[in-house]
């Protein structure tokens, strides 16, 4: 490995001088045309910066300085106001090479960016493979135009890359699974635990991007009192444990838990970590990912910085439709497969993630350029495969029912001037008696377990019209359909949910305007037949087929059609005051939303994979509906019982004409009227409204 690094450092470095005329007997004209030289000069220049970094911080020399210009350095190329001059936007690298051959190259300059944090962790597989890729394809370039005076056949350049991201599959999986399961990867959790945190500047040493958002938040939490933290920390930490206790799973049989969040909470997290420690369990912390091997989106899975431009993430999330075909999504699965089988005995150590969300960035909504790469349909059906098998083969080795979760959010200060404000609010929302809601919400439930529709309609200019059928138990003495969801798993409290019955589940569902894993959708509606996506729209682009293509890539994944998961009602309405207060409704994650009013998932549903095992309510009582007509196909035909996504649409209060239980005799219990509360016993929620 490190005779291939020295080679490779040592060609580019060759290579630069001869691309830019350094070199004595460089002849420029020979090497290569124009924007071909550019486009190579800017790559080798930042592998070698990468080579840079790594040595530096590998000698123990990096000063806080040095860190920091590294931070705007390797970020600039892609920061909004450069964007449009960068190869990674493609309508520059097509304006330049041309369709195939520049959507290719903008790909390539996107992969290559994905070496930036390895330079970090001084892990130097992840950039050499990088070079050695960047060797090839200057090779195949410079002979080409040698040659025959041509431009390099895009068969040849598009050859390299399958064979780049196929070849090293295998080690990309194996490292990506060890990062989810193996504590001994310790590069975060030290970071954390060793780093002065009342000082911000050792953000800039993770290698991800640094804000004066960052910056600010840790500024803010290092301020706080210790009790402050430590009851942010311990709620989190809690509702992971509660999690266990409640599904009656095992917490003792496991050894890792899987922190991922964004920076700026470190603070939060170091005392996390001692949590997990006096439960037993030991943390991995890893990236989120950012490659053609593990994906790239807007959406952050691991820990992250600052988002330098979501535009460029986008622009790059289905880049592998370069190249993707049956074979490579077989490539990947088998080699997945293996990365568990590698990691057996940790993997079946896991007992899940434990997630810090965020809120209050700056709401995006994406330009969908045609020079981007998008998935055709063939591809659409393989990707949509993939997310199935990888769910089913993550579920093989770290098992659905003997895991957990728990997940809680916090805002940032992108959020505004009130941003201290909210925080202590959302600290509020967050740690709300649940001892109150689990009372009120019962009163919900015995009213829908014994229905057999639940009827939506929306008000105003809200279109939605829709009939849930629901399961009605058997034994109401000792059964229920609907989970009392309180303060574990899910922070903060407030909804009660279920899996509807598909048959008989029909209409419009409609909001106004939502965000979803950080994408805005405007006038979105999803009409639903026997439970199932049947039509859909929005209004983000003055082209429908862009906006169903805009739904069917960020909403259906890639499926033909999917299934309504789960039917809930949210009770959480100081989450609600709290949001109309200071305008941020359209800034709140999915996990305060979904609890601002009733929503609706597409895909899984709340139990995937779980629904063998046995849930009860506080009161004793079992949940029947664990189960839909897709889920139980897990017993006859498992590939067609998971989708691998699911996505739920909350109907704020303020656009809800009603909601009622509607009984098999026809009698109809009203729920909801007008955005407020009207069952006996539940209008306590709506005293939040009277502060509006």
């Amino acid at each position: 490995m490190e005779e291939r690094l020295e080679l490779a450092e040592a060609r580019l470095r060759e290579l630069i001088g001869e691309l830019t005329g350094q070199k004595e007997d460089a002849n420029t004209e020979k090497t290569l045309p124009g924007d071909w030289r550019d486009f190579f000069v800017v790559q080798i220049r930042l592998l070698l910066k990468l080579c840079e970094v790594t040595e530096t911080i590998a000698a123990g020399t990096a000063t806080d300085v040095q860190y920091q210009s590294w931070n705007a350095e390797l970020y600039k190329d892609i920061l909004p106001a450069q964007y449009g001059n960068s190869y990674c936007d493609p309508v520059k690298a097509v304006a330049v090479f041309g369709e195939e051959t520049g959507r290719l190259l903008s790909a390539v300059a996107a992969e290559m960016r994905s070496a930036i944090p390895y330079a970090f962790e001084c892990d130097t597989e992840p950039v050499l493979i990088r070079m050695e890729f960047l060797l090839e394809l200057y090779t195949i370039a410079q002979t080409a135009f040698a040659e025959d005076g041509m431009e390099p056949e895009y068969a040849q350049l598009k050859d390299a890359l399958y064979y780049f991201v196929s070849d090293y599959y295998e080690t990309e999986c194996e490292r990506r699974v060890a990062q989810i399961v193996d504590p001994e990867r310790r590069f975060a959790q030290d970071l954390i635990t060793g780093a002065d945190l009342s000082d911000p500047s050792y953000l800039y040493r993770f290698g991800e991007y640094v804000t004066e958002n960052e910056i600010r938040l840790s500024s803010y939490l290092a301020k706080l009192p210790q009790e402050r933290i430590d009851l942010m920390a311990d709620t989190y930490t809690e509702g992971y444990r509660i999690g266990f206790v409640n599904t009656g799973k095992d917490l003792s049989k496991k050894k890792t838990a899987n922190i991922r969040y964004p920076l700026g909470f470190e603070r939060v997290v170091k005392k996390a970590i001692e949590n997990f420690a006096q439960m037993g369990l030991q943390c991995t912390i890893y990236r989120a990912g950012d490659s053609l091997f593990v994906g790239r989106g807007v959406q952050k899975n691991g820990f992250f910085g600052a988002n330098p431009n979501k535009q460029y993430d986008y622009d790059h999330k289905e880049d592998l439709a370069l190249i993707l075909d049956g074979h490579l999504v077989n490539r990947r699965l088998e080699c997945l497969e293996q990365g568990f089988i590698t990691c057996k005995e940790k993997a079946a150590g896991h007992a899940g993630p434990a997630v810090i969300d965020i809120f209050g960035d700056v709401p995006f909504t994406p330009q969908n350029k045609k020079e981007a790469c998008h998935f055709d349909k063939e591809q659409q059906g393989l990707v949509a495969r993939f997310r199935m098998e990888n769910t089913r083969i993550t579920n093989t080795y770290i098992p659905g029912e003997e895991r957990s979760f728990t997940i809680i959010a916090f805002p940032v200060p992108d959020i505004g001037e009130q941003f201290e404000e909210i925080f202590d609010a959302t600290i509020a929302i967050n740690t709300l008696d649940y001892q109150k809601y689990q009372k009120i919400q019962a009163v919900l439930i015995d009213t829908l377990s014994g229905a057999a529709y639940m009827h939506v309609r929306g008000s105003g200019e809200n279109r939605t019209d829709l009939t849930v059928a629901l399961q009605i138990p058997a034994d109401p003495a000792t059964q229920t359909s609907f989970e009392n969801c309180v303060a574990d798993v899910n922070i903060p409290v407030g909804e009660v949910f279920t899996s509807p019955v598909l048959k008989g589940t029909n209409g419009v569902l409609h909001v106004s305007r939502v965000f979803l894993d950080e994408l805005e959708y405007r006038d979105l509606s999803l009409t639903f037949t026997d439970g199932m996506v049947s039509d859909y729209h929005c209004a983000n682009f003055d082209d429908e087929e862009e906006n169903r293509r805009y739904i069917e890539e960020n909403v259906l994944y890639h499926h033909p059609s999917l299934p309504m998961g789960e039917a809930a009602i949210g009770t959480n309405t100081t989450a609600f005051v709290m949001a109309r207060k200071y305008g941020i409704e359209s800034r709140l994650p999915i996990l305060i939303a979904e609890k601002t009013g009733p929503h609706f998932a597409v895909g899984d549903t709340c139990y995937s994979h779980e629904e063998d095992n046995k849930s009860y309510n506080p009161d004793g009582k079992e949940i029947i509906a664990r189960d839909n007509e897709v889920s139980i196909l897990r017993k006859t035909e498992p590939k067609k019982a998971y989708f691998g996504c699911h996505t739920d649409v909350t109907i704020p209060y303020d656009e809800l004409g009603l909601l009622e239980a509607v009984y098999t005799d026809g009698r109809k219990v009203a729920i909801i009227e007008n955005g407020r509360f009207v069952l006996p016993g539940t209008e306590e929620l709506n005293q939040a409204f009277e502060a509006v």
